[in-house]
């Protein structure tokens, strides 16, 4: 639903809403995928990139005239495949529901302000008044419930786990939000602040490298020591520009566990106190540019300052995939191609050559 906050809560009118909850084989979008139907029938998102939308129009249209809210699934076993199945060969399940102006309103307030969020909506439970309630947790607190404090408690808890990774996912539990029971299936969105970039040396390379950054989501930072070169001008897409040593300014920022950093200083002066202090975080990239020879001499100059193999090891240098690119341009893609099979656990290598699903799923449920 991110991807369409802004649209929803300039509606002053009821709207229909579907979320993808599930996706089996090469289902074209994620689950948290979503799209609206206003009362006025204007559409905003997507759960599917065209091939089933009209069907969930028309299931988002009974929901506004009073239908339940209710999982609808679509795919290549449907007996009207021919007619709203899945092109790609995947399976979807997508939850219609009315929307809560209350709740959009608080969740895009938490993304604006960069606070943590999720929500968690009852997709099936025994007891059908259940199905449809959602609450939303906002940094921790409760901020709207279903009603139900017992599995609101359950479902917090529950909720911050899969927050805390920045991920969506399904969740079982008792009619109280009990653990390891299964009357209501709940389905958490997270809607976690960016995972952030933090780029070292404002040269060419980098201003590519920041807008292909900010173009898949990350908050961008570049950091030089340079003030002639660190100039909004240069780089007028970035969110933040930082005039700094770059070691120093380092040691000032939270670093998370998807959190990306690329040292591309070329200057032993820069990169080694910067190496030395990224290593100290727990970053999920950390890619240094450089040639061959220059990378050789820079693991020297690290090992004279303490690094070990082991932590050397951690260091995505030369920092790319080989595309076979020299651009700055094609340099970035390089980069940014080896961060998302990073962060992605992709092979880099060429989907031809390989079999099995072609989109991965990323979804931790805590236990």
């Amino acid at each position: 639903m991110r991807d369409i906050l802004d649209h929803l809560r300039s509606w002053g009118e009821p709207f229909a809403l579907a979320t993808v909850v599930g996706t089996w084989q090469s289902a074209p979008r994620p689950a948290g995928a979503a799209m609206a139907v206003s009362a006025s029938g204007e559409v905003v998102g997507s759960v599917s990139g065209g091939c089933v939308e009209a069907a969930v129009y028309e299931a988002c249209l009974e929901v506004l005239s009073g239908a339940r809210p209710h999982v609808a699934t679509y795919g290549v076993s449907d007996d009207d495949a021919f007619a709203v199945g899945l092109t790609c060969g995947g399976t979807i399940e997508v939850f219609v529901r009315l929307g809560d102006p209350a709740e959009v309103a608080t969740v895009a307030e938490a993304v604006d302000e960069r606070q943590p969020a999720a929500v968690a909506t009852v997709v099936g439970a025994a007891d059908v008044e259940l199905v449809g309630r959602s609450l939303v947790v906002v940094d921790a607190a409760l901020r709207h419930g279903t009603g139900r404090p017992g599995l609101d408690d359950g479902l917090v808890t529950l909720a911050g786990g899969l927050l805390a990774h920045g991920r969506n996912g399904t969740v079982h539990v008792g009619t109280n939000g009990e653990r390891r029971m299964e009357e209501v299936t709940v389905f958490v969105e997270s809607y976690a602040p960016p995972p952030r970039m933090i780029i070292f040396g404002a040269i060419d390379f980098a201003a590519a490298l920041a807008h292909l950054g900010s173009y898949v989501g990350y908050h961008v930072t570049v950091c030089d020591a340079r003030p002639v070169f660190t100039t909004r001008r240069r780089f007028p897409d970035v969110d933040e520009l930082v005039v700094a040593w770059p070691h120093e300014y380092l040691r000032t920022v939270a670093v998370d566990e998807r959190t990306v950093l690329c040292v591309l200083t070329h200057d032993p002066k820069f990169d080694v106190p910067l190496i030395v202090e990224a290593l100290r975080t727990p970053a999920a990239y950390i890619g240094v540019m450089g040639s061959r020879r220059s990378t050789d001499e820079r693991a020297a100059r690290l090992a004279e300052h303490g690094v070990t193999q082991a932590q050397l090891a951690r260091l995505s240098s030369p920092t790319g995939l080989d595309l076979g690119g020299s651009t700055p341009e094609e340099t970035a893609l390089s980069i940014m191609a080896e961060i998302v099979a990073h962060r992605s656990g992709g092979t880099g290598r060429p989907l031809s050559e390989l079999s099995g699903p072609i989109h991965r799923t990323r979804v931790a449920v805590p236990g």
